[in-house]
């Protein structure tokens, strides 16, 4: 009986943040007499230029479920508010866009709203894709209008209440998004304000690496200094992973050159370390096929990113980090080596440089000693001799986290110690 009166509460409450949303927040959705482009470009041109932005902002890998048709929808997001599925973005007139306008467009990507003015949740990250221009917004539509359409209809997303309540989307964005494109820095190269352009709108890269509030809102203070997610890790298994720290700081991209940015860019490989995970998708569908001149200007302006460091660390016990040498010595040294540094033909280095090693947050390094890298399955020649193997079955949490604990706390590493706990969160079985 005493929960009622909570819940009434919480339904009045509820209701009114609704109806504030509806009835008094304006609508900006931006609407014109002719067409959005400005260029003098012909239909071809413009179908060719939104390919080549389609790659640049991936909208492959999230439109394109696993084993569906190309750009049909029904890829699954887990996020803390629920499911979500992605749309339909082919051209069909009844469960895809092929009914929008380019102003249409414009507004779910500058202002997170579909035609008729229902707010979109922010996985589709039109917080990033806000700052995309007129222009380029307009290739983009040529060319989805131009890929086959396919009828399929879009599937129910899970979303816990109040979350499922869209109207509320009105008033987190008053909170936390601020529409509008991209405006050049006249104080920059033209190679910086193509890189920040590509990296803070198309790429959408802080979707991922900065970490989030508690309603899913983007830490603006934190920007790009590492971030949590759910991604697979099996299928239909999802778990957390964590992207690494991508500014300038010693246990981000302060050790990695433009080059070593741009080779792992543009080949999922450097001096460092072999892509794996989520990661993959992001190179082989979107980064691997831009030209060399936009990869190394997106490694310019990443590399101008201010260092955001993390907290400092506390020493790790010596128990732990002995035990953790012995299971390295056993498991790991004979390819990554005693010193860490790595093998060419063997493995990718451990020391200093290794951006998942000394990320803040351990779930991606975890992720990979319990199911081993699922590395980049393309036309790329073998990295490795052989690949590494899972230790789910072997090592328990305590023996995974001493290890853990051992590989960040040693040589020139420096990072947070691995829990028994951390490592259970990551288990499936």
């Amino acid at each position: 009986m005493t929960s009622l009166p909570r819940v009434i509460v919480l339904l009045t409450l509820t209701a009114l943040v609704v109806m504030f949303a509806v009835v008094l927040l304006p609508d900006r959705s931006e609407s014109g007499d002719g067409p959005l482009v400005s260029e003098t470009l012909n239909n071809a041109e413009l179908v060719q230029r939104g390919k080549y932005l389609a790659l640049a902002g991936n909208c492959a890998s999230c439109h394109t479920a696993a084993d569906g048709e190309y750009m049909a929808g029904g890829l699954a997001f887990e996020t803390p508010f629920g499911t979500i599925y992605s749309t339909n973005i082919t051209p069909d007139k009844t469960t895809g866009i092929g009914s929008w306008s380019d102003w249409d467009l414009l507004n779910s990507m500058r202002h997170g709203l579909r035609p008729g003015g229902e707010h979109l949740y922010p996985v589709f990250p039109y917080t990033a894709f806000t700052k995309v221009s007129n222009d380029d917004v307009a290739a983009l539509y040529a060319y989805l209008q131009s890929i086959p359409a396919v009828e399929r209809l879009n599937a129910d997303n899970k979303v816990t209440f109040p979350f499922n309540l869209r109207p509320l989307m009105a008033f987190w964005k008053t909170l936390f998004f601020t529409p509008g494109a991209y405006e050049l820095d006249d104080s920059k190269t033209d190679e910086w304000n193509r890189g920040a352009y590509l990296v803070e709108a198309l790429a959408h890269c802080s979707a991922c690496h900065t970490p989030r509030n508690y309603l899913g809102a983007e830490k603006t203070h934190a920007h790009m200094s590492g971030g949590e997610y759910q991604d697979r890790v099996a299928p239909g298994v999802y778990k957390p992973w964590s992207a690494p720290n991508l500014t300038a700081s010693t246990q981000g991209l302060g050790s990695w050159s433009t080059d070593d940015i741009g080779a792992y860019l543009k080949t999922a490989r450097n001096d460092f370390l072999e892509s794996f995970g989520p990661m993959n998708e992001v190179i082989l569908h979107s980064t691997r096929h831009l030209s060399e001149d936009d990869v190394q200007s997106m490694a310019v302006y990443l590399k101008t990113l201010s260092p955001i460091d993390p907290p400092a660390t506390s020493d790790a016990d010596p128990v732990v980090l002995g035990r953790g040498r012995t299971i390295y010595n056993l498991h790991c040294g004979t390819c990554h080596l005693p010193t860490g540094e790595g093998d060419p033909e063997m493995a990718p280095r451990l020391n200093k440089g290794s951006l998942v090693v000394q990320a803040e947050n351990p779930a991606s390094m975890i992720n990979v000693i319990l199911y081993g890298p699922e590395a980049p399955k393309a036309d790329l020649p073998q990295k490795w001799r052989e690949p590494m193997e899972e230790f789910q079955y072997i090592l328990d949490d305590a023996e995974v986290a001493a290890v853990a604990t051992f590989i960040r706390h040693s040589w020139e590493n420096r990072s947070a110690v691995v829990t028994s706990d951390q490592v259970a969160r990551q288990r499936w079985e």
